[in-house]
């Protein structure tokens, strides 16, 4: 076993999750968009269209309290990669990959 440490840090598994919740949330909301669909045989409903833009701005309230969470400080960068993990390798101008 590496002499690394067995737990990440406390800010970067929130960070971490709060990306995994980010990534979730606009399958989440395809999921109950598809729901009024799923669920009557009635089309065009007035409580349809309410629905869409009540779940619409849920939507966007639960991506703005997920935001300021996503942007991490130059600081916190450094402790997503574990210490014994090399640097990604840089490109130069004239590599053609």
């Amino acid at each position: 076993m590496p002499g690394g440490p067995l737990f990440l840090a406390r800010a970067v598994y929130r960070r971490r999750r709060l990306r995994d919740a980010a990534r979730l949330l606009p399958v989440l909301g395809l999921l109950l968009m598809l729901l009024p669909a799923l669920g009557r045989d009635t089309s065009g409903d007035v409580r349809d269209a309410i629905y869409f833009f009540i779940l619409w701005g849920v939507l966007i309230a639960a991506a703005a309290v997920l935001a300021p969470g996503l942007s991490a400080t130059e600081g916190d960068q450094e402790t997503d990669i574990p210490p014994d993990m090399p640097p990604p390798a840089q490109r130069s101008a004239e590599d053609p990959r």
